[in-house]
Formats: C-alpha cells, sequence, structure tokens
C-alpha cells in the first residue's frame, strides 16, 4: 500500500510555487517552503492575503490557516522529512539540474522529486538525481491554486510507483493528472499553446491585427467552445451527422493552404513594442492585481460551470 503524502517542500516560491503552496494549504497540507530571495516571503504572503477570499469560495473552506505553513533557510531545511517536494527554480536546464541534485542529496530515497517545468525533458534532469526513480515532471497551470490539470512526465529512469503514487496525491488536492505517454519537449498543453502564440507573433509583426483584435477572435469564439470539448470534439460537431469524418474530408485539403506559419518570427524590439502597447491599451488602466482577482473569479465560476456540463 502506497504511504499517504501529507507534507510537502515548494522549493522557489515565484508565481508557480506560490500558486502550488495556496492550493497545498487550502487542502490543509503541512507545507516547507524556500526561496534564496527572501523577498518573495512577502509575495507569498500578499497571495495569500488577496486570494483567501476566492479560496474560501472555491474550496469551501472556513479559512485558509498558515500555521502549517513552514519557512527554511536552506534547501536541507526544506525537504529533509517531506514525503514530496515540488521544484519551481527558473525554466533553466542548469539551474534544475543543480537544484535536483541538491534536493536529492538530503531527502529520502522514496521521497518523490516533482519538477514544475513547462518543456524540458526529464531524462535530462534526473540524470543528477541521487535516486533518480523517483523523479518526475509535474507540470501545473497558472493560476495552480484553480487550474486543475497538470501533466505527469515520466523520464527513462522513473519508475512506475512513483508516477501511480504522484497521481495519487494530485487527485487528492483536487487536480487532473494527465500521464504523458511519451516523453517530449513542452509536453501537451504548451506545444498547443506556443502552435497559437507563435501564430499570433506573425499576425502582429506583419501589422495584420492587434493584441486585442486577436484576443477578441479568441474569447469570443473558439475559446468558449475549448473550455468544454477541446479541440477535436469541437471539429467532430462541425462535421455534421457524419461527424469527423465530415471534417476531414471537408476540411483536410486546406491544411495544405499556406494559413500558417509554424516557424515563429525574431522577436525585434518592434515587434516587441507593438505586443507590449497593445496589451497595455487592453488593461485600460487595471493592475496586474485588479485583473488577477477578475480572472480569478472568472475561473471560479467557469469551473462550476463546466462540472455541470460534463461529458
Amino acid at each position: 500500500m502506497l504511504s499517504p503524502i501529507k507534507k510537502i517542500a515548494v522549493i522557489g516560491i515565484g508565481v508557480i510555487g506560490v500558486g502550488w503552496t495556496l492550493r497545498l494549504l487550502a487542502k490543509n497540507k503541512e507545507v516547507y517552503v524556500f526561496d534564496p530571495n527572501i523577498k518573495q516571503k512577502k509575495f507569498l504572503f500578499d497571495e495569500i492575503k488577496r486570494t483567501t477570499k476566492l479560496l474560501k469560495k472555491f474550496y469551501k473552506i472556513s479559512t485558509v490557516s498558515t500555521k502549517k505553513l513552514h519557512f527554511t533557510k536552506t534547501i536541507k531545511e526544506a525537504v529533509k522529512n517531506v514525503d514530496l517536494v515540488q521544484e519551481n527554480t527558473p525554466e533553466n536546464e542548469k539551474i534544475k539540474k543543480n537544484t535536483v541534485k541538491e534536493i536529492s542529496k538530503w531527502t529520502k530515497p522514496n521521497v518523490i522529486i516533482a519538477s514544475s517545468s513547462s518543456g524540458l525533458l526529464p531524462s535530462r534532469i534526473q540524470t543528477s538525481c541521487i535516486n533518480p526513480e523517483r523523479f518526475i515532471i509535474a507540470h501545473p497551470f497558472n493560476p495552480v491554486y484553480l487550474l486543475p490539470l497538470v501533466e505527469i512526465v515520466k523520464g527513462r529512469k522513473t519508475k512506475h510507483n512513483f508516477i501511480k503514487k504522484s497521481e495519487i496525491f494530485y487527485r487528492s488536492i483536487g487536480m487532473q493528472p494527465l500521464i504523458i505517454k511519451k516523453e517530449v519537449e513542452g509536453y501537451l498543453s504548451d506545444r498547443l499553446q506556443e502552435s497559437m502564440w507563435r501564430e499570433s507573433l506573425h499576425i502582429i509583426n506583419e501589422n495584420l491585427a492587434s493584441t486585442d483584435d486577436l484576443d477578441k477572435a479568441i474569447v469570443h469564439g473558439p475559446g468558449l467552445r475549448w473550455s468544454l470539448m477541446g479541440t477535436f470534439l469541437t471539429f467532430h460537431l462541425a462535421g455534421g451527422k457524419q461527424g469527423m469524418k465530415h471534417m476531414l474530408n471537408q476540411f483536410g485539403p486546406t491544411l495544405k493552404l499556406p494559413w500558417t506559419k509554424l516557424k515563429a518570427p525574431k522577436l525585434t524590439r518592434k515587434l516587441k513594442n507593438r505586443i507590449i502597447k497593445g496589451t497595455k491599451n487592453q488593461c485600460k488602466s487595471k493592475s496586474i492585481k485588479e485583473l488577477t482577482t477578475i480572472r480569478d473569479n472568472f475561473l471560479i465560476d467557469l469551473l462550476k460551470i463546466k462540472n455541470k456540463y460534463k461529458i
């Protein structure tokens, strides 16, 4: 029988690390955090203050207690007595390998070491890990305290029992684990997101539309369908009575048309400025904090609706 995971170390408390911490606290877990930048402690407490009301609403809890939140001065102190470590350092292979090596020095051999990497290969990172069979990728989505998806990716040396144990744990904190069959750069969701991001950069670079136009093109159109059905079921319905069969026959030939440009354009200063100016105009003087709170409340309501209409 797999032992339950009760104590978790969160290494790195930027946006993603803080997101993990908020979810874990809402689920009443013992959390040990470490970040070399002491200023991140204030960021965490600011986020706890900002999100307390919505976390109580979303998780149906009376309070978000910090009694089980522990700040540590070293990685060793954070990981020495925990059941799982969630690593959230910058998306840099060298940094992650060094961090994982340090974590693995001070954890028990059966402790899962999970990286929040957005696209790096686990087989490369786990080469620095002592007892590499317990290393996995557990890639979440921002805001981690609300969005349920976590992509679990194994490396060549990862053993199945650690995948299974991590899947049980992430489900226990209200997440939807997606086990990736084979490791690949970018995993699944980020590869899909990146393809749209590249197309968007081309459209902006060619001055065909504004950032606001492109966001509206998703928000008021396919984005509404995708939140329930995703790409394939959406196209299945577009095929009428014959579903996907007709869809492929009817629109398959258009794949040969020059509609898309898979290679990203060069991020010139002009393109960067155009994107930055466009998104600034979209914000309409609202701060990042205000927009984040609006987004979070929207996601809570959306997830409630999504659960009502399960397919």
